[in-house]
């Protein structure tokens, strides 16, 4: 356990905020190729990223992670030094601990004991450092590489925080879709005193609001729950009370399941706001299409290897954000397991030893099996 905390504490010490891995690559490399890992190092823009293989035969059981953290806004509220090297006590304590640099060293630490038998197959990691941003030259870039090089993943394993009370209790076994969009209202300026003269483009903000939430999406089913559309700002630029502002625009997103793909949602949002103006305009992003492998055989093994770890079943859910898997599931089969969540982005975030050894556990029974 000592040596799980200090590889994990040393992964922390790397300050890596997207899309700099300051040494944290170069770090697990070392550490791989010691093992006997073939390491690949792609650079897409800015991003530096990992494929790291051993063994050539299949199946090939890929782990997908990432070393990049979100940033600390305000470290004097932190108890201790976010980037230390220095365990406390029995925590591993820094940002990066949950998500997820302490998954990523217990799948290191697991990988090290499983290799002390020959192995049957192969496994793999694919490391970015370009999740927490904007994902474009991290596993998505990573992904298309690995098919053009005809690198086959049987299956993936993502270490992103899953686990909610106690590590293990639950697993993502897919994910809903994301769609972010700003919708653009053009008004006509003028006094308030002579709305007739004028046209406030917040009214036609506000009736394309209303078309959108006067009805549900849809109401879920067994797999997902029903998604959901919200409205995040509302802005007109205008910091006076006696003008009505010529243009107005809104953001709001989308987490939608597999009753819809992003094409269908671009459409209906397009048709819902003709409906209520042609002054209205739309851009759109959609981060991800809903998935999920709830009846697949490598949602059940994972679940297995959890229960013979922890003796508990773990819930199977298709909720919370997006992840890498979006990406990776156009290749193989994907499962998230990780760490307990309620500490990830936050201040003072840790991991407490015994979570890392029981997650070190299921990750190698999982490699087992």
């Amino acid at each position: 356990m000592i040596e799980l905390a200090t590889l994990t504490q040393k992964l922390i010490s790397f300050p890596g905020i997207t899309p700099d891995q300051t040494g944290c690559l170069d770090f697990i490399q070392d550490y791989l190729e010691n093992l006997g890992f073939v390491c690949v190092r792609k650079k897409f823009a800015d991003v530096d990223n990992l494929y790291a293989r051993i063994g050539t035969a299949a199946p090939n059981l890929c782990f997908a992670g990432h070393v990049d953290v979100v940033p600390v806004l305000h470290p004097e509220s932190w108890d201790h030094d976010p980037f230390s090297d220095t365990v406390i006590g029995d925590t591993v304590y820094g940002r990066g601990a949950i998500d997820m640099k302490g998954a990523i060293a217990a799948f290191m630490m697991a990988v090290k004991n499983r290799l002390k038998v020959p192995l049957n197959g192969s496994i793999s990691l694919l490391l970015t450092a370009d999740e927490e941003g904007p994902a474009e030259h991290g596993t998505k870039k990573m992904v298309d590489w690995l098919q053009k090089s005809s690198e086959e993943i049987t299956c993936c394993l993502v270490g992103e925080p899953t686990s909610v009370s106690r590590v293990g209790d639950m697993i993502k076994v897919g994910r809903r879709g994301s769609l972010n969009a700003i919708v653009t209202a053009t008004g006509i300026a003028g006094h308030v005193a002579y709305p007739d003269q004028c046209l406030n483009p917040l009214d036609l903000i506000i009736q394309f609001y209303n078309k959108l939430k006067s009805s549900p999406l849809d109401h879920g089913d067994a797999t997902f729950q029903p998604s959901n559309l919200e409205f995040t700002s509302i802005d007109a630029g205008n910091p006076t009370s006696n003008v009505i502002p010529g243009v107005a625009s809104a953001r709001f997103n989308i987490r939608f399941n597999d009753c819809h793909t992003g094409d269908s949602l671009i459409a209906y949002l397009k048709q819902t706001a003709a409906q209520v103006s042609d002054r209205l305009s739309l851009d759109i992003r959609v981060s991800g299409d809903a998935f999920h492998n709830a009846g697949h055989p490598w949602a059940d093994q994972v679940a297995t290897a959890v229960e013979s770890v922890t003796r508990s079943r773990p819930v199977l859910s298709t909720d919370g954000g997006t992840s890498d898997a979006r990406f990776i599931k156009d290749i193989a089969p994907v499962v998230e397991l990780g760490l307990c969540n309620a500490l990830a982005h936050k201040n003072n975030e840790l991991v407490s030893l015994n979570d890392l050894a029981t997650l070190q556990e299921i990750y190698f029974t999982i490699l087992k099996h």
